[in-house]
């Protein structure tokens, strides 16, 4: 009997309170904010490895995409979101008793000038990402997944730095 009261008690409780949660991590009010306009990011780095841009480029329209309601317009967005690739460089990172690289790191840089035009703010900024790999492996062993996580990295950094409340 004291089960199935307590038990009655707690799915009442329950039943009356509603959580809501954003999983995205977007915080946009669409009732103001509709568009974004998301120009190319051309790849100014040193070190220009083709398949880069390409990849940057689509990764940051489609993580707006499925992370928010907003269209994607080619101009006159509420928001407009521009940059550039400013680094993609390959570094020795630790030297093994033979006086060579045995660890080397590929470093993606990543600079943004974000404009909320419904609000006024602006934000520019530099975002990178790493990571490192062993020098038994050639950069072209490794190059196409690395700049697949590197690529990821720096998106999410990009999409929590101008859309996301963290």
């Amino acid at each position: 009997m004291k089960r199935t009261l307590l038990a009655t008690l707690v799915m009442m409780i329950c039943s009356s309170c509603l959580v809501s949660y954003k999983f995205n991590g977007a915080s946009i009010d669409y009732t103001k904010t509709k568009s974004i306009t998301i120009s190319e990011f051309p790849n100014y780095a040193p070190l220009v490895y083709t398949p880069l841009t390409i990849q940057l480029n689509d990764a940051i329209a489609n993580k707006f995409a499925q992370q928010t309601r907003l269209n994607i317009v080619r101009t006159g967005g509420d928001l407009q979101l521009d940059g550039e690739i400013t680094g993609y460089q390959l570094a020795a990172t630790a030297i093994g008793a033979d006086n060579r690289a045995s660890e080397n790191k590929l470093t993606l840089t990543v600079k943004i000038h974000f404009v909320n035009n419904v609000t006024g703010d602006e934000i520019e900024n530099q975002f990178s990402a790493y990571r490192t790999f062993s020098s038994s492996s050639t950069l072209n062993d490794v190059q196409d997944g690395l700049i697949s996580e590197l690529v990821e990295e720096v998106v999410d950094q990009i999409f929590n730095a101008t859309v996301a409340n963290w």
